[in-house]
């Protein structure tokens, strides 16, 4: 693959066999954002876990203390009461079969889903299509719940889902750019404390294996995983 000016300029940044302090890593992550947009700071963590077994599978969610700097559409599939609850809250989407029907029409106008259990078996019929998308409902993740204005409002404040790809990695955003150092680095200790904490019990031998982080458009830095 052949990178642009910027990029190469940013690699040159970085040593690319030093696993850096969590601090010094956010801090040359933030300097290789380099472009004309708001740069996402994410994170990728290679985990000592066999994802093909489901005794091995980690997954969850948090709520960033400072949240992603992203703005979030909330689709919530309800009805009733609960979906008076959810638009009192603040959902952007509200709705039931309705809602299922635009989305097998391919409509995808939103960022996360929460449903209450009484719909799950109405959103079933969307897990081929939402599941890859990683915007299923699940009461793992705190998105299938009766407490609808809870889950909204943890959504907004920051919350990220986290998931074990097929390739035993973690994928997530922790901030932007323009963030504070010290704000991306409670986000981020916040999130390895989570993924920490979700250590499967069959897991053997070294859980972090390795973390990167990078901005949107810029180089990997490695991260010293013994600092979590």
């Amino acid at each position: 693959m052949i990178h642009g000016k910027k990029y190469q300029d940013s690699r040159k940044l970085i040593d690319r066999l030093t696993a850096y302090d969590p601090a010094d890593a956010i801090d040359l992550a933030k300097k290789t954002a380099k472009a004309k947009f708001d740069e996402t700071i994410e994170i990728s963590i290679r985990l000592g876990v066999d994802p093909r077994h489901a005794d091995q599978q980690v997954r969850g969610a948090v709520v960033l203390p400072n949240g992603t700097g992203k703005i979030v559409r909330v689709l919530v599939f309800a009805k009733g009461d609960k979906a008076k609850e959810a638009e009192a809250a603040g959902a952007d989407f509200v709705g039931a079969e309705e809602r299922v029907a635009k989305i097998q029409g391919n409509w995808f106008g939103f960022d996360a889903c929460v449903a209450t259990p009484d719909m799950m078996g109405v959103v079933g019929r969307l897990g081929r299509i939402l599941g890859p998308k990683g915007l299923m409902p699940n009461p793992k993740s705190g998105t299938v719940t009766q407490d609808i204005a809870r889950a909204i409002a943890d959504i907004k404040a920051g919350k990220v889902e986290y998931r074990v790809d097929k390739t035993s990695i973690i994928h997530c955003p922790i901030g932007k750019a323009s963030f504070e150092n010290e704000k991306l680095a409670e986000n981020l200790s916040a999130l390895m404390d989570a993924v920490v904490k979700a250590k499967p019990s069959a897991a053997k031998g070294t859980y972090l294996r390795s973390i990167v982080l990078s901005a949107t458009m810029g180089p990997g830095v490695k991260v010293n995983p013994l600092r979590f």
